[in-house]
Order: C-alpha cells, then sequence, then structure tokens
C-alpha cells in the first residue's frame, strides 16, 4: 500500500521573509518546535488518522480494567487512551464536543486540528509574528464557515424518505448489511417524527440482544430492554409504576459486615421470623406505595421476590447498568440504592415481556409525548459486532435530528474539504498582509483530509491527490476520494449534514486558536513538599516550632 504523501507547506510570499534572526542550528540537531503542542497533536493524529473515512482500519483497546473492545470509533479511542500532555487532552475534549454534539466527525477535528497546528508552525518559521498569527486565522476561520452554505447542492425534503441521506452516514461503520440497517433507523426516525416537523432523539430506543442475525432485528413500539422478568407476574397492562433499584432485591446483601450471633434454636428462629418480617415489610412498603413494577440491578432474593408475587408486583432483573441508568433519566424517577420507594415514581402505560427469537426483551410503553416511541432491537452473535452496529444506528438517528434542524448537505468523500481548499487559495493568493497566508495555510490544512481518505482506501496519493486538485481547477467541486480512486459524490450518494461539519469547523478553530496562542507549557510541582516551596513565608519561620504546642518527636 502506498505511503502517506508529505503534503509541502503553503508557500510564503516574499513580504513574510524576514522576521528575527534566529540562532543557527547545528548539524544533526533536531529541529525545536515553536509550538509545543505540535508534537502532541501529531502523536494523537497518528493515532487517529488509519480509522478515519468508510476504509478506516478498526483498532483493539485493552482498557483499564482488562476488557478488549474491538472499535474504529474515534470518540471511543480517544476516551481510552491516557493523555498528559494539556494539548492532547484540549484535542480529545473538542472531539468528544463534536462526538456528543452532532454525533460524528471527531476524527475531523482531531486530523484538522493537526494539520491547522502544523501549518501555522510553518507560519511562525517564515516570519510571520505571533501577535499576528492568532488574528489571521480566525480571519480564515470566518471566511471558511462562511463559504461552507454555498457548497450545499441538495436538501432533504419534509415528506422525503431519508434513508438515501442516513445510509451514507451509517456507511463509515464497519457494520455489515447497512442497506437493511439504514432503511430501520429511517423508519423509525420517520414514525416518531412530531407533527411539527420537529425530532427528538431520545423517542428512539436502542436495544442489543445476543443471538440470531442481523436480519432478525425489528422494531418494537416504546422502550425495550436486555431484561427478564423474574417472578409469576411477567405483565402490567395499564398505570404501570416503576421503582428502580441498584441493590439486592431483598434484606441486606450477605457481603454486608454484620454477623448474627445466635445461642440457641430459640434464638435462631426468632432470627428466621425477623428476616421474613423485614421481607414482608420492605414489599408491604412498596405495595403500598402503589409500586408494581421493580426494576433491579442486583441479585433477586426468592423469598422476596415470593412476596412481590403476593402483592402483584413485577420484578424485572436488568443485565446492564447502562439500561437501568438510561431508564431513570426517561422515566424521570430516582435509582435507588435500598429497597425502600422513591418519592416519585416512575409512571408508564404498560409493561410486559417480548420473546425475540432466542433472546427476552422487556417493553414500556407510553402514550405520552417525550418518552421513547420505538425501539430499534438490534440481534447478532457477538458483542463487539452488536457494539458496532449500535454505534452506526446512534449515528444515523443523530444525522436525521440535524437534518429536521437544517435539511442542506454537503458532497462528501473529501470533495467539500477541496472545494474550500481551492476557494481559500485563490483569495489567499490575492490578500495582503498576513490574512493572505493563513489563507493558504488553512487550503493546505483543508487537502489533509482527502489525503487521509486516499491512503486508507491504499490508493496511490500523489496521483489521486493530483487528479482531484485537477478536476477542482476544473471547476467539478463534487469529485472526492472513493474506493477505487476519484468519484463524483453526488452520483455515489456520498453525502455530510451541514450541520455536523460546520460544528466541526468550529471545535477545531476554537481548539486551534487557543493553542496558537500559548508559547510555552508549564507543569506545576505536585509532591506537597515542593508545594511548601510556594508559601510566602521564610523556610526557617516556617519550620520554628510554635510557643504555644510542644514539640515532640513522631515515632515510626
Amino acid at each position: 500500500m502506498a505511503g502517506r504523501a508529505t503534503s509541502a507547506p503553503p508557500q510564503l510570499p516574499e513580504r513574510l521573509a524576514a522576521g528575527p534572526r534566529r540562532r543557527a542550528r547545528s548539524p544533526g540537531a533536531p529541529e525545536r518546535h515553536l509550538l509545543g503542542s505540535v508534537p502532541a497533536a501529531q502523536t494523537l493524529a497518528r493515532v487517529i488518522r488509519p480509522c478515519y473515512g468508510p476504509h478506516g482500519r478498526q483498532k483493539l483497546l485493552v482498557t483499564a480494567g482488562g476488557s478488549t473492545v474491538f472499535t474504529g470509533y474515534a470518540a471511543a479511542i480517544l476516551r481510552a487512551l491516557e493523555l498528559e500532555h494539556p494539548a492532547a487532552r484540549l484535542l480529545r475534549e473538542a472531539a468528544h464536543a463534536q462526538a456528543e454534539g452532532p454525533g460524528d466527525g471527531a476524527a475531523f477535528v482531531v486530523l484538522l486540528a493537526e494539520a491547522l497546528l502544523r501549518q501555522a508552525e510553518h507560519l511562525l518559521r517564515g516570519g510571520l509574528p505571533r501577535s499576528q498569527l492568532r488574528p489571521a486565522y480566525a480571519a480564515a476561520t470566518a471566511e471558511t464557515l462562511a463559504l461552507l452554505p454555498s457548497l450545499s447542492i441538495r436538501s432533504l425534503g419534509p415528506l422525503e424518505d431519508p434513508f438515501w441521506a442516513l445510509y451514507s452516514v451509517m456507511n463509515t461503520h464497519a457494520a455489515p448489511q447497512m442497506d437493511y440497517l439504514a432503511k430501520l433507523v429511517a423508519h423509525a426516525c420517520w414514525a416518531t417524527k412530531e407533527l411539527d416537523g420537529s425530532f427528538h432523539r431520545e423517542r428512539v430506543g436502542v436495544c442489543t440482544l445476543r443471538g440470531g442475525r442481523l436480519e432478525d432485528s425489528c422494531l418494537l413500539p416504546g422502550l425495550a430492554l436486555s431484561a427478564s422478568p423474574c417472578g409469576q407476574v411477567t405483565t402490567v397492562l395499564s398505570g404501570a409504576r416503576v421503582a428502580l433499584f441498584a441493590c439486592t432485591f431483598g434484606p441486606a446483601s450477605p457481603q454486608a459486615p454484620a454477623t448474627a450471633r445466635l445461642s440457641s434454636l430459640e434464638d435462631l428462629t426468632k432470627f428466621r421470623k425477623g428476616n421474613e418480617q423485614l421481607i414482608d415489610e420492605q414489599v408491604a412498603q412498596l405495595a403500598n406505595a402503589c409500586i408494581n413494577v421493580a426494576v433491579v440491578w442486583g441479585d433477586v432474593e426468592e423469598k422476596t421476590l415470593a412476596q412481590a408475587d403476593k402483592y402483584g408486583i413485577m420484578v424485572i432483573q436488568a443485565r446492564a447498568h447502562r439500561d437501568v441508568v438510561y431508564l431513570s433519566g426517561v422515566l424521570d424517577t430516582p435509582l435507588m440504592p435500598y429497597l425502600l420507594p422513591p418519592l416519585q415514581p416512575g409512571k408508564c402505560q404498560r409493561v410486559y415481556e417480548q420473546e425475540l427469537g432466542e433472546g427476552l426483551a422487556v417493553v414500556f410503553e407510553w402514550e405520552s409525548s417525550g418518552t421513547p416511541a420505538l425501539t430499534l432491537v438490534l440481534r447478532g452473535a457477538t458483542a463487539e459486532g452488536l457494539r458496532s452496529t449500535a454505534q452506526a444506528v446512534y449515528h444515523g438517528i443523530d444525522a436525521y435530528s440535524q437534518l429536521c434542524q437544517d435539511p442542506r448537505l454537503l458532497p462528501g468523500a473529501g470533495a467539500t474539504e477541496m472545494a474550500l481548499a481551492k476557494i481559500l487559495s485563490e483569495k489567499g493568493s490575492r490578500l495582503e498582509g498576513p490574512t493572505g497566508p493563513a489563507f493558504l495555510a488553512f487550503a493546505q490544512a483543508l487537502r489533509a483530509l482527502p489525503e487521509t481518505l486516499a491512503e486508507n482506501a491504499g490508493l496511490l496519493v500523489s496521483e489521486v491527490m493530483a487528479e482531484l486538485s485537477g478536476a477542482h481547477q476544473a471547476g467539478n467541486f463534487l469529485v472526492g476520494v472513493g474506493a477505487e480512486g476519484i468519484i463524483n459524490a453526488a452520483e455515489g450518494e456520498v453525502w455530510d449534514t451541514l450541520v455536523a461539519k460546520a460544528h466541526g469547523l468550529r471545535a477545531v478553530a476554537d481548539v486551534v486558536l487557543q493553542l496558537v496562542s500559548v508559547d510555552e507549557i508549564l507543569v506545576a510541582k505536585r509532591s506537597p513538599a515542593n508545594q511548601q516551596d510556594l508559601n510566602p513565608v521564610p523556610k526557617k519561620a516556617r519550620e520554628r516550632p510554635s510557643p504555644l504546642k510542644k514539640s515532640t518527636p513522631r515515632k515510626a
């Protein structure tokens, strides 16, 4: 596979070629970075670059807990990294803001930020004063954001099937049967869209069940959880009042630090009766609070379950803690650490179990707005495959939410970046002062993204970029990078949402404008002994014992 082509820095005009004279560097000595954030950004980009685009590779992550995660999702990779450099942490925060907002584009933020910082260092070496670098970059950012809407050539109609737009976004993930999956997501989003045209992401839930094939995935009304009823009560058909517990459904856990000292058979009999009475009182408290559904993240004691059956309480044992936390947010009820009824129980219309082949799910249904209306139940053989499929589904839901806010779409496959680079280069070559070189630097940084797409597709980067530049110079701004060479993004149905692209550019601009103004990174001393040196009191005065307290030697 061809290596990544090294892009030359933008040609600086002669008006910037002066600057202060620097001491000559000795032969063989490494060149010192003028921006301390550049090495950290390059290291972070080196990790993320192979995962960018539809042909990006996957990584095996070993977490601090020892578990292994197979993913190519940039946000998950960044979350698992232990970063010490403050610039790398700032880049990760910007990427996470992009992932939590529009839902996609974390790799875009890291790679573009690294390219912009690298070009900023080229400008400093070319003689641009540091005081002029930040306003020049800010002007280039404003121009880029102003140009972005003019490149939008297609919009999603209010009554149009969103499948074609969601498929392009979801196809960047390594998940099988993307056609079928995108149709399910499009149907779920379309069915939960409000009458006024708005869309709320929380109206569509996602549930993963191991077993079966991806083709066995389906849509269920309400919110479906990977859980199972434990007792005889398996359905509440109306007026469900739900309590959530993150504890054992029963008396105190056997691991609790308590010891019962029994000296006779009579003491044992009293202890058993007291335990049974405690169980009856706990379940009776739930029943008196009109709780008829209890979702438990923990063990379920048989005697307590029998009492719950007696009072008609449906007991559900959840398999994942995140499901109980999500249900707590949806129901607006707290997750109780003890077996006590909450002050405000969750309410829904009905709760019932649903068999799905070899799997079993519990469904919560509502009839009010603002609650999950549909759940996309995903099936798969492995946990890693389900994780990748669920991530693609979440990105599809996020993309539809963006399209409901702004239906405009941009050509993908790097075509938008190349079009912006061409326009900025033409304007930068005509501008006077530091703004012109900043435009050229922005254009060069934007070209790094289609270069990465070509590299990850296994193409000869230099040839692809030459063809791509020629097509855009000829006025065809829809040409991007495909699996076998350059493609027409519109004909190939490769799109990016305008909301996500604009949000990503703003996130990049914020972090880059902060880092280009930093000339030195200082790390505070952490040890208590060194921290005392910051005390303004003289050392001898600090060591003098107080006359009000007798000093005694400390024993080893």
